[in-house]
């Protein structure tokens, strides 16, 4: 086996790489050398040696399940990082005009709760802080991979700082860096996309009344949208994040509201369970579509996050599905380098595919169907749907069943038994 400058190069330093890194380290108890490469500018370090939280109404945010918990108590950021995130306790899934909802709490599953909310720029800081106390992993930013070459037994990267450009080798190379990733189709990696033919709108809206942990999944006639429990602003506003699903022939329309008549028709759609909707913060909008990567993994490359997989947002399976992905990869890669086998061999690669294949085509499917089947407005579907939701809030094992599934906890898992 040949020596390397890393064992494993991370292509994509955001949220998944991160997470992926520390997963790493975590796993393989600070014995394996790896290095994290982000586009973006690295946060100055704060003096107190402990990330600044500051709160902003307009901060965009992350849904983590309870299986994203666990990962993260286990790799020891948790402690710091639920200092600012709001408890998912109960969700309440509704269809507007229609008789059928379930009610879903944590208290019926024995859980703490079944997620939590957090904002994307005290998770990447937390995440930042935890990577930076750790020798062995290297952060280079501002900087990219421009250039991968596989070889016998490593892979060769060519590493662009600036207008400086140099050449390293690593065991490893895994590819992180987004859904319209420059490395995955450099590398030829073909990617399915299945269009959704909707817009997504993503803002966070204070409200009349706290949302006292509850979030909501409601199914209109124009798209789903989801209101996910936000801690305060800086001045005492409660507010709740919201994904609001439109067909694509809308999507001028719908950003050229004003802001009243934004929260109007919003008010309209989602009704009073949180009293007068009074503010909606800056909105923004992405066209939707299912993706997945033909090629997960090859001999020394490894392909994560989005841009292996990027999921309808309302069902909120996308990261929690990338974190235990990386979850998984990284006890593989542990366990191998102990017993000094080569981390990027085929063969082994395709053991963490395999693991991961049931959790990722389930989750998938589970993101996907939940999606078809609550923006098809067809009346019959629309009763069938309805006996359904109304079925699943008396049938307790059904109910269980969902939750787990939806909290990213794998039928068999030790989770399962918490």
């Amino acid at each position: 086996m040949p020596r390397t400058d890393y064992d494993v190069v991370i292509a994509g330093g955001g949220m998944v790489g991160a997470s992926l890194a520390l997963s790493l380290y975590g796993h393989s108890k600070g014995d394996l050398r790896v290095l994290v490469v982000e586009g973006f500018p690295l946060p100055p370090v704060a003096e107190s040696g402990v990330p600044a939280y500051r709160p902003s109404f307009d901060a965009r945010s992350t849904a983590l399940s309870f299986g994203s918990q666990q990962i993260y108590q286990t790799l020891g950021v948790w402690p710091l990082l639920q200092e600012h995130l709001s408890t998912i306790a109960k969700v309440h899934v509704s269809d507007r005009g229609h008789f059928g909802s379930v009610l879903m709490t944590a208290e019926s599953q024995g859980w703490e709760a079944l997620g939590y909310v957090v904002e994307n720029m005290w998770l990447g800081n937390v995440l930042l802080n935890h990577l930076r106390q750790h020798s062995n992993i290297e952060f280079l930013s501002p900087a990219k991979v421009s250039a991968i070459h596989v070889g016998d037994g490593y892979a060769t990267l060519s590493l662009q700082e600036g207008e400086s450009q140099r050449d390293i080798t690593t065991q490893l190379v895994a590819v992180a860096d987004g859904a319209e990733s420059g490395l995955r189709n450099q590398l030829g990696i073909a990617a399915t996309v299945a269009d959704y033919h909707q817009l997504a709108v993503i803002a966070n809206v204070a409200t009349e009344q706290p949302h006292k942990g509850y979030a909501y999944e409601r199914f209109t006639e124009r798209g789903p949208l989801a209101l996910l429990p936000l801690v305060d602003d800086g001045s005492g506003q409660s507010r709740s994040a919201l994904v609001w699903t439109f067909p694509e022939a809308m999507a001028d329309e719908v950003m050229a509201w004003s802001d009243e008549a934004f929260l109007a028709e919003l008010q309209r759609n989602f009704g009073y369970r949180l009293g007068r909707l009074q503010k909606v913060g800056q909105r923004a909008s992405f066209p939707l579509q299912l993706m997945q990567a033909e090629e997960q993994v090859r001999r020394q490359v490894v392909v994560m996050g989005n841009a292996a997989h990027s999921l309808h947002p309302v069902a909120g399976q996308g990261f929690n599905l990338a974190l235990r992905d990386a979850d998984s990869l990284s006890r593989l890669l542990a366990k191998a380098h102990s017993e000094r086998r080569a981390l990027g061999d085929l063969n082994l690669l395709q053991r963490y595919l395999a693991s991961q294949e049931v959790d990722q085509r389930l989750t998938t499917a589970f993101s996907d169907q939940l999606t078809g089947i609550f923006s098809n407005r067809q009346p019959v579907l629309s009763v069938v749907r309805n006996l359904g939701l109304l079925l699943l809030d008396v049938t307790p094992a059904a109910k269980s069943r969902f939750v787990a599934r939806a909290a990213g906890i794998m039928p068999g898992s030790s989770a399962e038994s918490l």
